[in-house]
């Protein structure tokens, strides 16, 4: 086995044995019969490889490394969130899990509008009114069916780290330091979180009521947070300030399996989620839009491919806000919105003298812009068992309340339903009536766990956080493999450009090519720089039984084997 190190992290200074602060940041491993693991923390990687040594599959070492993740990379890793799993067993076997929040039952269309009808955003996006229903232990335990080792064991790696405590790196001190007075301002009392001094690289975070709340889980299954003291520190919580989840609503959150979005691409066989992501049906759409120009013709990030593909973007995500939300509520459109014929017509107006503007496939809405912050985690086991899992608490450390007594941050994902159609939520994402806030329902999401299959077996499992990013940089992960022939390290690390109908702007990433920008604003494309767009995790296996794994360089990702 090869491993390519990018970083040492050896940060152990007369520190107790017990700590996990010798770790190694592994950006890219070839290996061959060996399960791997994939997502943004080394440790969090490591549980999931440590389940598979134990005898765990792909869904053991998914599960752990969710638990983990809710641990050391508490600004998107959860418990109080929720997300969405993709996975292909071995067997051809498909499946997806929809552990997505849901709206509190006392939520209600117009719950933040003032009395003026003039959308409070601040209220959907910070504090415990901002607050869906979590949906990731229920998730947890709807994957144990798939699983080979029982929850005790899976989740133990995380309240080691909880419990034990671990050395933070510089980006995570960076990312606490930053959010210190919204911490402040969000919760009634202290918080670990918040220190006298500023974090540093190397500092230890301990986090001794999550690993009390995680023993919970562990003796009493589902109900150990759902119901009894979890559930009851929750609503405790709620009552703190304007929170409107109960008791009752904590009790009834179910997951939904439904069935996962399949669609051809170039001889591979894309396995993604149904709404109520977007991300699968996005994806499908812009992939068959940009087939019909032959995409594989041009250079990645040449003009005329990322012309193509840009269009292909602006007028899947018109469709987004008029289309697309809770298939439990609406009409779901997919098999019409991904259709040759819809496609067809849709892509009329594309030309490669200039840029469409995006008047002619939605109606204008100025948007604002905001960060983005997601986790995504791809395994594949030595058996060929495949999942690919996005998972969120939406904004940095969701609405930035702690659950005080129960050590979890809580998300903020009501925010992302339509607070007022056609006002945008915190990713610019503007929303229509298909996604307007009912009790129970689910909020539109971008998530795009995504795998490939090629002969009926694994041959990318790839995914990414980066809220409407998602959807376009997965796109572009796909295309620069089975387009481009680029490898997966190359894949994933080229630069990046987005776009989503509304703003206008395109989004690249500072490194983008500077004679492609020239040539786009020469057709009237708007471009704009940006430090960096997602933090792609994929994973290759070619016709030989090689497995070709890399982390983003673009944050502490890492990859860690069996």
């Amino acid at each position: 086995m090869r491993k390519f190190l990018i970083v040492s992290i050896l940060l152990a200074s007369q520190l107790s044995w017990a700590q996990f602060t010798n770790f190694n940041i592994v950006k890219e491993v070839q290996v061959k019969n060996k399960g791997v693991v994939v997502s943004a923390h080394p440790l969090a990687s490591e549980a999931g490889a440590k389940i598979l040594r134990m005898g765990g599959n792909a869904y053991d070492a998914v599960t752990a490394t969710q638990y983990a993740l809710a641990v050391v990379y508490p600004q998107a890793g959860n418990i109080g969130g929720g997300g969405f799993l993709v996975g292909v067993k071995n067997n051809g076997e498909k499946f997806t899990l929809d552990y997505r929040e849901t709206a509190p039952k006392k939520a209600s269309r117009d719950m933040y509008l003032d009395k003026s009808g003039k959308a409070n955003t601040d209220l959907s996006q910070n504090g415990r009114l901002a607050v869906g229903i979590p949906g990731s232990i229920a998730g947890f335990f709807a994957t144990l069916k798939y699983c080979k080792l029982p929850m005790e064991k899976i989740i133990q790696p995380a309240i080691d780290l909880a419990e034990q405590g671990f050395a933070i790196t510089d980006k995570e001190a960076d990312m606490l330091n930053s959010q210190r007075e919204k911490f402040q301002k969000h919760n009634k009392s202290s918080i670990i979180f918040v220190k006298d001094n500023l974090w540093k690289a190397g500092d230890i975070l301990v986090q001794k009521d999550l690993a009390e709340t995680l023993k919970l889980i562990q003796k009493s299954g589902a109900k150990g947070f759902y119901e009894g003291k979890t559930a009851d520190l929750l609503v405790a919580e709620m009552k703190r300030g304007n929170g409107i989840i109960t008791l009752e609503d904590l009790k009834n959150y179910k997951v939904a399996e439904r069935k996962a979005l399949e669609f051809e691409y170039k001889g591979n066989n894309v396995v993604s989620m149904p709404l109520p992501s977007s991300g699968g049906l996005l994806l499908a759409q812009m992939l068959r839009m940009a087939s019909f120009e032959n995409l594989e013709k041009y250079q990645q990030n040449s003009t005329k491919a990322v012309q193509i593909m840009t269009e292909a973007e602006r007028r899947a995500f018109a469709d987004r806000a008029e289309y697309m939300g809770d298939p439990d509520f609406i009409e779901d459109k997919t098999t019409y919105l991904i259709s040759d014929d819809y496609l067809k017509k849709r892509w009329k107006s594309f030309s490669f003298d200039k840029a469409t503007p995006s008047a002619e496939v939605g109606k204008i809405i100025p948007q604002p812009k905001e960060s983005t912050q997601t986790t995504h985690i791809s395994v594949l086991d030595k058996d060929g068992n495949a999942a690919s899992v996005t998972t969120t608490l939406n904004g940095y450390y969701g609405s930035k309340v702690l659950v005080s007594g129960a050590g979890f941050f809580l998300n903020n994902e009501m925010d992302d339903f339509s607070i007022k159609p056609g006002v945008p939520n915190m990713f610019g994402a503007v929303g229509g009536e298909a996604n307007a806030i009912q009790p129970n329902k689910r909020m539109l999401s971008s998530m795009t766990p995504t795998i490939l299959l090629k002969n009926g077996k694994p041959f990318m499992v790839v995914g990414t956080p980066g809220g409407t990013t998602i959807p376009t940089s997965v796109y572009q992960s796909i295309v620069n493999v089975v387009d481009f022939k680029l490898n997966a390290n190359m894949s994933v690390n080229a630069p990046k450009f987005h776009h989503q109908w509304l703003p206008e702007t395109i989004s690249v990433e500072n490194n983008f090519p500077q004679s492609t920008i020239s040539e786009l604003e020469s057709k009237n494309y708007v471009i704009e720089k940006v430090k960096y767009i997602g933090k792609t995790e994929m994973i290759v296996l070619d016709d030989r039984g090689n497995i070709h794994a890399v982390a983003d360089g673009r944050g502490d990702d890492s990859v860690a084997t069996e």
